[in-house]
């Protein structure tokens, strides 16, 4: 995990970081957000494409407002429906009368406890875009890329012209991604990276922190580091019976408090994964080794 830089951050300034992509940073720096939410418009001699609009800020739409000028918007592009990613698409999309695309509305048909409210439960979609189908405008190819785990509706969308991806919460450029049950899946996430491994994109653009500009060393790294955490996990409830709040002080040393929580769903996950696979089994709040 990258520690966050110091201020100024360019909140709400239009920042070009190649030819066919500007991005503009919402207001909403936090724990899980690094300095905030980037807000990505692809396209630059015609219509264009609005990815990841953020959060419903006023101050952050109106940044959008000022940044898109007087070009059409051709589509409002979600990764997934987060509230710091999908809520600004409604008054955009009637602010510009684009429709908006991407990602499926997250339906949860499980009965466990979550927070709920981390989900946008008003995202309206005009299209949902299956993987491999791409949206066009002028000079510009966005193809979606279907990658569950964060979440199970998580599009990245891939820039054909110029070889960039944007990855949304999928991977990031300060942390690895949560993964939270039970619509976060961490056999599908571990598949999901593997997918990305095997492209050959130039440069990830994700909605937190700053371009991945080696990112098949990333993700090697990533799955990597997914296949230790769960190793010190297959170590701990083989040595004893633990619940998850015991392995997350010996697992995360140092780590914020606050992301105490977050650390916890992603050990619940890996703990899930490895039940399924026959290799953990809990009774209780306590897990151990098969």
């Amino acid at each position: 995990m990258a520690d966050i830089p110091p201020k100024p951050w360019p909140t709400g300034l239009v920042e070009e970081v190649e030819p066919l992509v500007r991005r503009v940073l919402a207001p909403n720096p936090s724990p899980y957000t690094y300095t905030g939410t980037q807000t990505y418009l692809v396209g630059n001699a015609g219509d264009i494409a609005v990815i990841d609009p953020g959060p419903a800020e006023p101050e952050h739409l109106a940044a959008l407002e000022a940044a898109i000028g007087d070009k059409p918007v051709s589509a409002i592009m979600c990764t997934h429906t987060h509230r710091d990613h999908s809520p600004a698409a409604a008054p955009l999309a009637e602010k510009t009368g684009a429709p908006i695309v991407g990602c499926a509305p997250l339906v949860l048909e499980s009965s466990e406890p979550r927070a709920d409210e981390s989900f946008d439960k008003a995202y309206a979609p005009d299209r949902v875009m299956e993987d491999g189908e791409a949206m066009t405008g002028t000079g510009w190819t966005l193809r979606a890329v279907h990658t569950p785990g964060h979440t199970s509706n998580h599009l990245c969308f891939a820039l054909e012209e110029s070889g960039a991806l944007f990855t949304g919460d999928h991977v990031m450029g300060w942390s690895t991604s949560v993964v939270i049950p039970p619509d976060g899946d961490m056999a599908a996430y571990m598949a999901s990276l593997a997918r990305l491994h095997e492209r050959e994109d130039r440069v990830y653009y994700p909605a937190h922190g700053p371009a991945v500009e080696k990112p098949r060393q990333l993700v090697r790294g990533m799955i990597g580091h997914r296949r230790q955490r769960e190793n010190q996990i297959l170590r701990l409830i083989r040595e004893a019976e633990h619940a998850i709040e015991e392995m997350v002080p010996k697992m995360y040393k140092g780590l914020d408090e606050r992301l105490h929580g977050a650390a916890g769903m992603s050990i619940k996950a890996h703990l899930l994964d490895l039940e399924k696979r026959g290799m953990a089994s809990r009774m209780g709040d306590l897990w151990q080794a098969k």
